[in-house]
């Protein structure tokens, strides 16, 4: 049996877009979707009244996408290594292109803690 501990220790050192790309893998491999299902109300049948809209799904996933690395561009390129590991030629890149996902596909509350860092480090920010 694999030791329990090890593993979650060595899941506690990955980053956001590291856990990221291991469920996406995860879920290729065993063929399901960590996504929670949604709940759609069912519509009573005969009553004559119009089935009223289906409930829009919560969004659960987010992107970081930068707009305006700012006048602090070396402290946005810094932000952007810390979040995503990238390596200096590539968080430069990802600074200086505006429309640049600095992170893909997290959750919220992965998305916005991203956002305040980057806008404290001074770029202009858009979660999606």
């Amino acid at each position: 049996m694999a030791d329990l501990e090890k593993i979650v220790e060595e899941l506690s050192g990955l980053s956001v877009l590291e856990a990221a790309e291991l469920v996406k893998k995860l879920e290729e491999k065993w063929g399901v979707s960590a996504a929670a299902p949604v709940a759609v109300a069912a519509v009573g049948a005969g009553t004559g009244a119009a089935a009223p809209a289906a409930e829009e799904e919560e969004k659960t996933e987010f992107d970081v996408i930068i707009k305006d690395a700012g006048p602090k561009k070396i402290e946005v390129i810094k932000t952007i290594r810390q979040l995503t590991n990238l390596g200096l030629k590539e968080a430069k890149d990802v600074a200086e292109t505006s429309g640049s996902k600095v992170l893909e596909a997290v959750s919220k509350e992965a998305a916005m803690d991203a956002k305040s860092k980057l806008e404290a480090a001074g770029a202009v920010i858009e979660v999606k």
